[in-house]
């Protein structure tokens, strides 16, 4: 690696951004990050679950204490309608939030390096075979890299594949969390401490433990995947209080009553603990579940990484995971290829391009059998949490619960 290492810009300032700005730092290039929203991302997004891989960044540098920031199910349990325990089986999954994951990241990057406001508009050549990336605020950056780390609506790859859209898959997750304090009596004694599935007539819902977003306690998240039609259907609950209809996603308070009430009265199909602990959520919120998938990675000196080039379907829970796998590697590349930019891509793209083909795939399957034919049966080794395979999401088991 030469003294200076190559300048990279990291476009989008989440956890993906975020990962990616950290592992090359840590080779030795001068990078910077460039987040499109005005504020920081704090408040964005519910629960995640913790990957082996996406917290191993900060075990190796002794950033993080992974029993403080994250909770834990040893029990995978799926009940019956009525509530009753159909299967069980051992697991070692870890939880956390997104705001406590975005804080621990954020805190371990230069705040300098960190630029919000800054919205990508263009990107192009220099004379010196440098990328160069133009912002809405008119400023012009040259880089030797420039990553589109930007999520599902990314700015990069529009630029670089503009006639890719993200394809609906047919059904929304509903989501939402309850602070443990107010959870209701049959939530509290039956789904605590536990990963919980029901799987209905093309339908599922699950739920697990967070990390409180004040920092303190825990939280029960809760996502329920539900069908709903392309067209008027959809369009409708997109369309928010205000009368402003979204593409992707509607955030908590935006979803307009007699959707929210629809839900509550649907919510009576389920066991008797799930159907308490969504209608007691203030603010359920909407995600629409899509499939992205680009034919490449690489274009001259842009890459793209996670959900950026491969938006997964949450069923095995690998997305954060993903991006922390395509971060690491892009590190190992470029310090293997003494930061010649080009040859580091030339040897990166082709394993995360087969990982994100294989992962997509998988969760391509395992929301078909759930949403579609109605094949999915509690118990199937293919919905189990992992990046490379089913399983590999489970922790060692060295951290008492």
């Amino acid at each position: 690696m030469p003294a200076q290492g190559p300048r990279v810009g990291v476009v989008g300032g989440s956890l993906g951004g975020l990962i990616t700005a950290l592992q090359l730092r840590d080779v030795g290039c001068d990078v910077e990050v460039f987040e499109r929203s005005p504020v920081p991302l704090e408040g964005r997004g519910a629960g995640i679950v913790l990957h082996p891989v996406t917290t191993r960044y900060f075990e190796d540098h002794g950033l993080l204490d992974l029993g403080g920031v994250s909770s834990s199910a040893r029990i995978l349990r799926y009940l019956t309608r009525g509530g009753e325990v159909l299967l069980e089986e051992p697991i070692v999954y870890r939880f956390t939030s997104y705001a406590t994951l975005y804080a621990a990241l954020v805190d371990s990057f230069d705040p300098s390096r960190y630029h919000l406001g800054r919205d990508l508009v263009v990107i192009g050549d220099d004379e010196s075979d440098r990328v160069v990336a133009r912002f809405a605020d008119g400023d012009t950056l040259p880089f030797d890299l420039l990553v589109g780390a930007d999520g599902i609506r990314s700015t990069v790859r529009g630029l670089l594949f503009p006639d890719l859209r993200p394809a609906y898959a047919g059904y929304v997750g509903w989501r939402g969390t309850l602070p443990e304090a107010a959870l209701p009596d049959r939530a509290r004694e039956e789904l605590r401490d536990v990963l919980t599935y029901h799987v209905g007539d093309r339908m599922h819902v699950l739920s697990y433990e967070i990390p409180a977003a004040e920092g303190v306690g825990r939280s029960m998240n809760w996502v329920w995947y539900r069908n709903v039609p392309e067209g008027a259907a959809l369009h409708a609950l997109l369309t928010d209080r205000a009368g402003v209809t979204h593409d992707l996603s509607l955030p908590a308070g935006a979803v307009r009553d007699e959707h929210v009430d629809e839900l509550r009265d649907a919510a009576g199909e389920l066991p008797p603990a799930f159907a308490d602990l969504i209608r007691a959520t203030p603010e359920p919120f909407v995600q629409v579940i899509v499939d992205v998938e680009v034919p490449a990675m690489v274009r001259g000196r842009v890459c793209l990484v996670g959900d950026a080039a491969f938006a997964l379907r949450p069923h095995i829970a690998a997305g954060t995971a993903k991006a922390a796998a395509d971060a690491r590697a892009l590190a190992e590349a470029i310090r293997a290829a003494a930061g010649d930019v080009p040859s580091a891509l030339q040897a990166w793209e082709p394993g995360q391009l087969a990982l994100g083909r294989a992962t997509i795939a998988r969760t391509r399957a395992v929301g078909e059998r759930a949403q579609v034919t109605g094949s999915f049966r509690p118990g199937d080794p293919q919905v189990a949490f992992g990046l490379h395979r089913p399983k590999d999401a489970n922790y060692p088991d060295v951290h008492p619960p």
